[in-house]
């Protein structure tokens, strides 16, 4: 390992551009924050404007995938330009931070690294000359980050606040002549969705439209989706409702009484003392859920924006590429859904906002599908470096230049592992090209196949149906040749999985 690792650093010190031409970047993620909860991307029930501005000043792409869309594969996806399978993190496995990623590359080859905000892989960060992260989930109050030498608690912070700052700092006192690559992980929108007092009460009156499929019904579709515990209706417990607990519970009873999912709940309406059940209570969970999640996304926003008055502070814009995405889509009410995990478009589409004002045409927009595995190599190749032949991903940079290659990728590859694992979703996987979607549930022999174009909201399985012979055989094919292409295997099960599978939250140091 060690000696491949050498030959990995010495491969990468041979950059094909100057290191005066050689750009900043700057990767800004958020968790679990669907795109449809953008302003880019046509939001109904927020506003962006930062990261709009994104949009407007460089490109957003509209297809781009989590190849397993969960928090802890998809960033170890992101750091090595791998698949699950190869990369070791099928689930909530520990990331080996032995392992070749492209900050490891990048400071090689002279690039000042940073990691700050939510890590989420188990080991300490190497490849980073400044990192300082959260604990596992961390805490949206009171925030504790370690780093290479202790730890601090940010007593009365808001975690968005923090790390922005920790941000700017990092370029505020970044070394003069060199470029540098900033990983920005906030930890804002993932579950509980607590935001600060101030974007809280911006958002607590605010009635948030409800999508279309809010009561799906899951008729024609694969045992999988019926068994879910991710509900609007059922499964938002009480801590994610933000009901206060009777004063005298303390400790444990306190914290099951906030585990508990209510079937009814007595609040104030229209200034009435009301008890709420069935479906005007599944309408106020989704109220209270979303009012939440979208508060801490606007704390997110704002955070981008001070980011963005830091380069233009220091005049850094133009030659630095700015990357804002999520770690994977999640549900907004969707199929009566929250969370992530499943392979419909909600879950598995990322948001992904590129501003380059040296390379990018402003107001620039790509439908080329594209993977979190192409993240790393694209920032190597932006940074003149070659792209190591063991990372799986492709370069987006002529994308972003604005000339898409003629033998682009026209479908991807998704796999999820964790069965039944949390919320009881099933492992699956599946193709997903330009017009549909098969689904193979594997465990349970269930297929599903959508229209994308005449069902994007993908409410109407046509696995079985007459008619649809030739393409379900056409897409399993193509299933089939993906797997082999990636070097995907059936017999790897959850019994098989590398690493050790250590509970559903990631923890440091080995704890």
């Amino acid at each position: 390992m060690r000696t491949l690792l050498l030959a990995f650093c010495l491969f990468a010190l041979l950059p094909s551009a100057s290191a005066a031409d050689r750009p900043n970047i700057i990767f800004i993620m958020s968790d679990d924050h669907a795109a449809h909860a953008i302003g880019a991307y046509g939001s109904h029930v927020n506003k962006t404007p930062n990261l709009d501005r994104l949009a407007r000043d460089g490109m957003i792409f509209t297809s781009v995938f989590a190849t397993n869309s969960i928090c802890t594969p998809s960033r170890a996806a992101i750091l090595t330009g791998q698949y699950s399978h190869i990369n070791g993190v099928t689930m909530f496995n520990r990331f080996d931070s032995s392992r070749m990623t492209v900050a490891r590359l990048l400071q090689a080859a002279g690039y000042y690294t940073g990691m700050i905000g939510k890590w989420h892989l188990g080991s300490d960060p190497r490849g980073f000359d400044r990192w300082e992260i959260l604990p596992g989930q961390g805490a949206y109050t009171d925030p504790i980050f370690y780093t290479a030498t202790g730890e601090k608690t940010y007593t009365g912070r808001y975690v968005t606040d923090v790390i922005t700052e920790l941000g700017i700092d990092f370029i505020d006192k970044r070394p003069r002549g060199r470029p540098f690559f900033l990983m920005l992980h906030h930890k804002a929108p993932h579950r509980p969705w607590e935001p600060d007092a101030a974007h809280g009460a911006r958002f607590a009156g605010q009635w948030i439209p409800e999508p279309e499929t809010l009561w799906d019904t899951y008729e024609t579709r694969s045992d999988a989706l019926h068994e879910n515990r991710q509900r609007i209706a059922r499964d938002l417990t009480r801590r994610d409702l933000k009901l206060p607990p009777p004063a005298d519970l303390q400790g444990a009873a306190r914290a099951d009484w906030l585990a508990e999912k209510p079937e009814s709940v007595t609040t104030m309406v229209e200034g009435k003392r009301v008890t709420l059940t069935g479906e005007a209570l599944t309408r106020w969970k989704y109220q209270r859920y979303m009012q939440d999640y979208l508060a801490t996304v606007q704390s997110v926003d704002d955070g981008v924006g001070r980011v963005l008055e830091a380069l233009d502070r220091h005049g850094l814009a133009k030659n630095t590429i700015v990357v804002y995405t999520s770690d994977q889509g999640f549900f907004l009410g969707d199929h009566g859904l929250f969370d992530k995990r499943f392979m419909y478009e909600e879950s598995l589409r990322m948001p992904f906002l590129v501003r380059w004002p040296a390379a990018i045409k402003a107001g620039s927009r790509s439908d080329a599908i594209a993977l979190n595995v192409d993240f790393a190599p694209t920032f190597l190749d932006a940074a003149g470096l070659r792209v190591p032949a063991e990372m799986q991903g492709r370069s987006l940079l002529p994308i972003l230049r604005g000339k898409t290659p003629s033998d682009w990728r026209t479908s991807m590859y998704y796999r999820y592992y964790h069965d039944p694992g949390d919320h009881d979703t099933r492992a699956h996987y599946g193709v997903r090209t330009r017009t549909h979607k098969l689904i193979y549930f594997w465990k349970k022999d269930q297929w599903e196949l959508f229209d994308l174009v005449n069902d994007p909201s993908e409410m109407h399985n046509l696995y079985g149906q007459p008619g649809h012979e030739a393409l379900t055989a056409a897409l399993k094919e193509e299933l089939a040749r993906l797997k082999r292409a990636v070097g995907d295997e059936d017999q790897l099960a959850d019994e098989q999985l590398p690493n050790g599978v250590d509970g559903p939250v990631a923890r440091l140091r080995g704890t």
